[in-house]
Parts: structure tokens; C-alpha cells; sequence
């Protein structure tokens, strides 16, 4: 494992956006937060969710198919590659998540872009104070958030055996403790 600051190093060679940087920071708050409640090693599961993207800019009509030889010159073990291959499983990726961790990268990847996309609407602009029943609201409405895949995040929650307001929940929980540094504190 390398620390977070070279995975940070990592992802800067290969990307620059600051949407995605948000994004990648989006998906590890998620990952930590959902180590630390099943006992896993946060870190770890931060880091798959902060390089779960690495390939994505440079990459996007290829999106993990450059990944493995990325992560590989990087020194990280086939373990770390299959969990990250596993979030475009069915999408861009023939990888099935197997491992829980997976199967949170799986389901949170979409999942917290489409937080994001209802706490830019909202008038605080924050996800300080939203609520299950705000993402919820926004859920079924096929033009809100078009490009987000909510069949995956459905899928996902599935395959963990939570309902999907409670993967909800815990994920607005993940991003309110990284507001600030996700650009969701907006002006709370």
C-alpha cells in the first residue's frame, strides 16, 4: 500500500479536473466511512475509492482499460486492480465485484454524483442538510442527473443486502464529513 498523499500524487500524473478530483474525494469519504462501519481497513478501502477513476481523463472512451497497467507500474497487488476494475462491472468492465468492499465501490461510485447533483440544487447548496427523502425526491425523475445509472446503485445495494435509503443515509453521512473538501458545504 502506498500512503494517501502518493495515491494523491498518482492520480494528479494521469488527471487534472477538479470535478473529478471532487469526485474521487467523493467516492474515498464514501469507502472510509463504509470500512469503518464493517470493521475493514479504512485506508485501504480509501484508497481503491480515491484511485477507482485513475484512468477516467485520459481515458474515458477506455475507462479501465488502461487502469490495470497504471496501477500495476505503481506497485499495487492484483487485489487492489480487481477492486477497482470491479466498480465498471456490466458498464465498462467485465469484472464482477466479489469482495463487500467491491461491491461498495460498485454501488457508491454512481451514487455519490447523484448526492452531489441534489445538493447543487438545493437552496443551501450543501449536503450539510439534506435528507434521504431529498435524494429520493429527485430519484425517479429520468432528468434530473440523466447520466447518473440509478440500475447500478440499485444493483448495488442489492448485492450488499441493504435497502437503498439506508445506502442512501449512510452516504450522505460519508459527504458530510468531508463537505468541505468535496465542495458540498456549500452555505451552511
Amino acid at each position: 500500500m502506498i500512503s494517501r498523499e502518493k495515491a494523491i500524487q498518482l492520480w494528479r500524473t494521469y488527471n487534472s479536473e477538479d470535478s473529478l478530483y471532487r469526485h474521487a474525494l467523493s467516492v474515498e469519504a464514501a469507502m472510509r466511512h463504509f470500512a469503518e462501519k464493517e470493521g475493514f481497513d479504512p485506508e485501504f478501502w480509501g484508497i481503491v475509492g480515491l484511485l477507482h477513476d485513475v484512468d477516467y481523463q485520459q481515458f474515458p472512451e477506455e475507462h479501465l482499460q488502461h487502469s490495470r497497467e497504471i496501477l500495476e507500474k505503481a506497485g499495487f497487488d492484483e487485489a487492489f486492480i480487481h477492486a477497482v476494475e470491479s466498480h465498471g462491472w456490466g458498464i465498462c468492465s467485465a469484472v464482477e465485484p466479489e469482495h463487500r468492499m467491491e461491491k461498495y465501490l460498485f454501488a457508491v461510485d454512481e451514487l455519490t454524483g447523484f448526492i452531489a447533483a441534489c445538493a447543487y440544487v438545493r437552496p443551501s447548496k450543501s449536503v450539510l442538510d439534506m435528507e434521504v427523502k431529498s435524494v429520493k425526491k429527485k430519484w425517479g425523475s429520468a432528468a434530473f442527473a440523466a447520466g447518473v445509472r440509478r440500475d447500478v446503485i440499485e444493483k448495488g445495494a442489492a448485492m450488499l443486502g441493504l435497502p437503498l435509503e439506508t445506502l442512501i443515509a449512510e452516504t450522505i453521512l460519508a459527504l458530510r464529513k468531508e463537505a468541505e473538501a468535496v465542495g458540498l458545504k456549500g452555505s451552511l
